[in-house]
């Protein structure tokens, strides 16, 4: 801090502190050790709401109790929560400063996690930072010469295609993506039925019309995409698809991959591909659990019916790798029936194999389970959010 006093007064929801620059420096708290880098007033207020050179004080805006019990952990090392005061509006609080869950005192994570698991509304660590991030990038374009309108343009552009939630406008482009998304893949369906070529044949001018407009509205948003794109990487094309007519028809089955355009504007979606981001580490226990037991139960599988007695073998479980596909089969209680054991001893494997699988199969489910009902609530309360501000944006 290369202007102002030597004694530093902080004054939190008019509450005031008073702090040497060497306490500043060293303050626990973020926020606060960033003021002794701030060189300009400017700087000064990015980091607090108001400055006042005389006094040399820096005021915050922030819940004035709240930051007593912060207080209270920088000089005592523990942090509880406020009595009579929400649990998240502390966190909150906490997340301003500087500090995060793992700072609160074991009880009081638990009474956190209890929270933020039965109401979903909290605003993370991550949230913040995303807000944080797009309102400088909105301060910044503001702040462009006139001359650079095209940045502006540019990034409402990308806004309107990127982020259905974002205007009106948003709203009707996403819309009437859905409705090409779902007609394309109308079409793309009946084109498999065995009567779609007789059709084709009485309407073609028609099913032409539609596969071309289905095309050119997909084609013109992926050029205005590009365009509007901050990252413009181009891939090359594969050499492995040599003949014309390989091409054509990988190309027109790709179409089933703009499903995925649906995740933009659906939340059920959106909450599955969150879920499994979010629960990778269960998706492997499970993978590996469904590993280990197929390796155990074909090898036994394999020896029971086709290794002990050659004279009335098995021919089905010749080979581990082919007694594996009927533990994959028994273990998720699907049984299609195609193998199956026929001595005693592996019909009791195949009992104990399915037992197995509904215990294993159960174990990891339970806690993807409850993350994707916390991804579905948090989601809902942010798209709720998008919602109220689009709305008021609207009406005003």
């Amino acid at each position: 801090m290369k202007f102002g006093k030597n004694i530093c007064i902080l004054n939190v929801g008019g509450t005031k502190y008073a702090f040497t620059r060497e306490v500043i420096k060293d303050f626990p708290l973020r926020r606060v050790s960033r003021l002794h880098s701030c060189s300009s007033e400017k700087e000064v207020l990015e980091v607090c709401d108001d400055y006042d050179r005389e006094r040399n004080e820096f005021f915050f805006d922030r819940h004035s109790e709240a930051f007593v019990f912060i207080m209270l952990y920088v000089r005592s090392g523990k942090l509880r929560f406020v009595p009579q005061m929400c649990e998240l509006s502390f966190y909150n609080e906490m997340i301003y400063w500087g500090l995060e869950s793992s700072h609160l005192e074991f009880c009081c994570q638990r009474r956190l996690e209890e929270r933020m698991s039965d109401t979903f509304t909290y605003v993370s660590e991550e949230d913040i930072k995303a807000e944080v991030e797009s309102r400088s990038e909105e301060d910044q374009v503001t702040r462009l010469a006139p001359e650079t309108g095209n940045a502006r343009w540019l990034e409402r552009m990308r806004r309107t295609f990127e982020e259905p939630a974002s205007s009106l406008a948003a709203q009707i482009l996403a819309s009437v993506s859905v409705v090409f998304v779902i007609m394309s893949m109308v079409i793309l369906c009946a084109s498999t039925l065995p009567d779609w070529d007789t059709a084709k044949n009485n309407t073609v001018e028609e099913h032409r019309i539609i596969e071309a407009v289905c095309i050119g509205w997909f084609t013109a948003e992926c050029i205005v995409r590009f365009i509007v794109s901050r990252d413009k990487s181009l891939t090359g094309e594969n050499p492995q698809l040599q003949r014309a007519g390989v091409t054509l028809r990988v190309l027109r089955m790709m179409r089933v991959f703009w499903l995925i355009k649906l995740a933009r504007h659906f939340l059920g979606l959106q909450t599955l591909g969150l879920t499994l981001r979010r629960c990778y580490r269960e998706m492997v226990m499970l993978l590996v659990f469904v590993c280990v037991a197929m390796a155990i139960f074909s090898a036994l599988a394999q020896l029971l019916e086709h290794g002990l007695d050659l004279e009335t073998s098995n021919e089905d479980y010749a080979s581990i790798p082919a007694a594996c596909w009927w533990v994959i089969i028994s273990m998720t209680t699907v049984g299609y029936g195609d193998m199956y054991p026929i001595t005693i001893p592996g019909r009791v494997l195949g009992g104990v194999c399915v037992v197995s699988g509904i215990v294993l199969l159960a174990l990891p489910i339970t806690f993807i389970y409850h993350s994707f009902v916390q991804c579905y609530q948090e989601l809902k309360f942010r798209s709720a959010r998008c919602v109220r501000s689009l709305s008021s944006e609207f009406l005003n």
